[in-house]
């Protein structure tokens, strides 16, 4: 007799984690029926998912009496919900499901709850409104009859004060003949818990044992998806950075210049690649001058253009060379659907990839907010755009007779959002950008290489602390055999910093596919065909310091994969991953030490008394140097990051023209303070600018770094003077400044101390760092249980 197999289901968006346990039905695609449900438990959770969602699942396999071989299928809630509780149960879904080697199926939060009340004999028209926090709720109109559930709305997001109006809207739209209209919902959902007295009137309020998400919903609700890589969250808007950007560049015209139109381009095919942005009305009149040229009649003006812009259900992208419109693309998101609107690229431009890369843009933005399929319309006799499209997954669905203004037909064009098996969520991918020390003789056969014993421990080590998605592997020589890194710094350029919201929905989009790549890079370095997640031996993830909405999914997934693999976790400090950086081109590098971290949020001299003894010497007391450098950068309207920028500059400026304050350079203490060379910094812009002088850029920036650089050298000596210690470091993203480098070699070549300093690859955040300090974690049995969850603060003094 076969093996029953098994399928789990589990969620966290709100206050409970429920799981659910049911066997495998069909090509476990379909939802579970109620004879197949073999365990289910709901359990408080108040915020602590991340801790509580492992072990309790562990416990229900094990009193169901089901073992991890015997699960076909991993089923996760997609929300909507908490946005943090809705990452922890994807991204450890998603580890899970990837170290299983299983499908991932995603549930709607909304729709288990209603599936649980018909199961529980509930009839009739259902309204569930889950809270979305802000004073909002996320509201879906449902009818429940004997055969099940029929959703009635796409999901969306209200203000809890405008659901009644909602209710009404969509009960109008639903219905349609007055006769049916005002039919009474039941009410349920744990938006109820804060909001009751505004639902109240609306209907019947259910029993508050239906309120909640439970096992049995989740095991009954129709899923979707199957690839752990492309499943993702319901979000039903923007984070509020890109929000307020749409409201800003909407009415951005001043200092803009509305008439040039596209007769600016040259039609150079040499020009350089063109940037994306999300659309302005200040470009919106080339908009219209490059409709003209490419719409003929159907032309739409600036106004109509400009009219789109603001609204919420709308989202616009363009493709610039410089200043310069080279293409752009708008959708409208209505009922789970974005139906592109408007699709063009100059044809200076085309055969670029640029409206295959604005489309990607146009749903990307769609898919956040609940979109999951794509429409439009094409010319019946451009077969060029219908195999274009085609290629994308759209497929003809029909015709509108007579579209066009010169009354020819258009093909309807239908299909999913395009996605990509490994979806690194449109960021750049860096493989292999750190090479380690070389193996040793034992490892250099390729019949020794491929042998997983000659190379044990293998671990697979996770960065995720803020706006970079890295995995690495290291062998157990200290031989990073692969190292992905995939950087989110284009989706934050733009706001000038880390926007803490979008690097957390951009971390579970990428973390598949960088584990994966992850894993054949390893594969490759190793002479083998594959490794899997079973071949592991541990699997590390840094835990704190950084972002915790970013750290979260890091954590989350590493978890998921560890328990699927069945290996050790270990948790890392992201600060001695800095430490352990210099390992990478100093092999032999051995305590004790002084090592100053430098980057975007730390300023620090540690005396590394032995690996794993550390003692912080001093810190800053306000702003970090890659702070600061991306402070005095925009002050200058350089862009981000500042440090790259400010650091060519500097190598062409003169570094004694402007006298910029060195804080604490005499304090006699190890402290660091930067927020006042920053303000006198942009003071002094401000007065250059009053007086009507033109900014000497490469002086200002020259002057300001020497400032910077002057005081780190000066209290990294006096750290050296107080511990003896004859071996110097850096790390940290400023360590890759080249006048912070060479400042350091100096200083240190006068002394007689040896200088470490981390390849420039190894200097910002990447995954190689974090595995180096796992692998001696491992050797000494550090390992973190299952509850581990993660920490915005965490002292490197302090052990773990």
């Amino acid at each position: 007799m076969a093996q029953d197999a098994y399928v789990v289901a589990f969620d966290t968006a709100n206050e409970v984690v429920a799981i659910g346990i049911g066997r495998v039905c069909g090509a476990c695609a379909t939802a579970c029926t109620l004879d197949d449900i073999v365990a289910t438990r709901e359990v408080a959770a108040h915020r602590a998912s991340n801790t509580v969602l492992l072990a309790q699942l562990d416990e229900a396999l094990a009193e169901a009496g089901v073992a991890k071989a015997d699960i076909a299928a991993v089923v996760c809630g997609r929300g909507p919900g908490s946005f943090t509780g809705v990452r922890i149960c994807m991204a450890t879904a998603k580890g899970a499901a990837s170290a299983l080697e299983v499908p991932l199926f995603g549930v709607s939060t909304l729709d288990a709850v209603v599936w649980n009340a018909w199961a529980s004999g509930v009839r009739g028209r259902v309204m569930c409104a889950a809270d979305a926090m802000r004073k909002e709720v996320y509201p879906a109109l449902f009818d429940v009859t004997d055969e099940g559930v029929r959703r009635l709305t796409t999901d969306t997001v209200v203000k809890a004060v405008d659901a009644p109006a909602w209710l009404a809207e969509a009960t109008a739209l639903v219905d349609g003949d007055a006769s049916v209209q005002g039919v009474t919902p039941l009410i349920m959902g744990d938006g109820l818990a804060k909001y009751r007295t505004v639902f109240e009137p609306e209907g019947r309020i259910a029993d508050e044992a239906l309120w909640g998400v439970s096992g049995r919903g989740l095991l009954l609700a129709p899923r979707s998806g199957g690839d752990p890589a492309t499943l993702l969250p319901v979000y039903t808007r923007l984070s509020d950075a890109e929000e307020n950007e749409r409201i800003r560049l909407s009415k951005e015209h001043e200092g803009k210049n509305l008439h040039t139109g596209v007769q600016l381009f040259d039609g150079s095919q040499d020009a350089a690649h063109p940037t994306y942005r999300p659309l302005d009305a200040a470009h919106a009149a080339d908009v219209a001058c490059l409709e003209q040229e490419v719409m003929g009649s159907d032309a739409w003006s600036a106004a109509s253009v400009e009219d789109e812009l603001p609204r919420k259900d709308r989202t616009w992208w363009a493709a610039f060379d410089g200043e310069r419109l080279a293409g752009y693309c708008g959708g409208w998101i209505v009922d789970g659907q974005v139906q592109i609107l408007k699709i063009a690229t100059h044809p200076a431009y085309r055969r670029r990839g640029i409206a295959a890369e604005l489309i990607a843009l146009v749903a990307d933005d769609a898919r956040n907010l609940g979109a999951s399929t794509m429409s439009l319309e094409v010319r019946a006799s451009n077969a060029g755009a219908q195999t274009f499209y085609e290629r994308m997954g759209l497929h003809a669905v029909g015709t509108r007779p007579r579209y066009y203004s010169d009354r020819e037909d258009a093909v309807i064009m239908e299909g999913p959002l395009p996605q990509f098996r490994r979806d690194v969520a449109g960021m750049r991918l860096h493989v292999d950008d750190v090479a380690g020390p070389a193996p040793t003789a034992d490892g250099e056969a390729a019949s020794q290489a491929a042998s997983r014993a000659k190379r044990a421990p293998l671990i697979l080590a996770i960065e995720s602390s803020c706006d970079e998605t890295a995995a690495s592997v290291v062998d157990g020589s200290g031989a990073i055999l692969s190292d992905v890194v995939a950087s989110q710094i284009d989706f934050h350029s733009r706001f000038g910093g880390v926007v803490p919201e979008i690097a957390s929905r951009k971390h579970i989009e990428a973390i598949c596919g960088v584990c994966d790549e992850c894993l054949e890079s390893a594969a490759r370095s190793l002479g083998a065909s594959r490794v899997r997640w079973r071949d592991l031996d541990a699997v590390a993830v840094t835990y704190a310091p950084g972002l915790v909405g970013a750290l979260v999914v890091g954590v989350a997934f590493a978890k998921g994969a560890a328990w699927g693999a069945d290996v050790p976790l270990i948790a890392v400090n992201h600060l001695e991953g800095h430490l352990y950086a210099n390992k990478i081109a100093t092999p032999d590098i051995k305590p004790p030490m002084v090592v100053s971290l430098v980057s975007g949020g730390h300023t620090m001299l540690v005396h590394v008394r032995d690996w794993g003894d550390y003692v912080t010497m001093g810190s800053t007391i306000d702003d970090a140097v890659g702070e600061a450098f991306d402070k005095v950068a925009k002050a200058l309207g350089l862009g981000y990051p500042g440090g790259p920028i400010i650091s060519k500059l500097a190598a062409k400026g003169d570094p004694k023209a402007i006298d910029f304050p060195r804080a604490l350079m005499h304090s006699g203490d190890l402290r660091f303070s930067l927020s006042g060379l920053k303000t006198a910094v942009t003071t002094y812009i401000q007065k250059e600018q009053q007086a009507g002088r033109e900014l000497n850029m490469p002086d200002i920036a020259a002057s300001f770094q020497q400032a910077v650089v002057d005081v780190q050298v000066k209290k990294a000596m006096a750290a050296l003077d107080e511990t003896g210690a004859r071996e110097f470091c850096v790390g940290g993203g400023v360590s890759a400044n080249p006048g912070l480098r060479a400042a350091y070699e100096a200083a240190c070549k006068k002394r007689g101390v040896r200088l470490s300093l981390p390849p420039l690859s190894a200097c910002g955040d990447q995954a190689a760092m974090i595995a180096l300090v796992a692998l001696d974690r491992y050797r000494h049995g550090a390992f973190a249980d299952l509850t581990l969850d993660v920490k915005a603060h965490a002292p490197l003094d302090e052990a773990y």
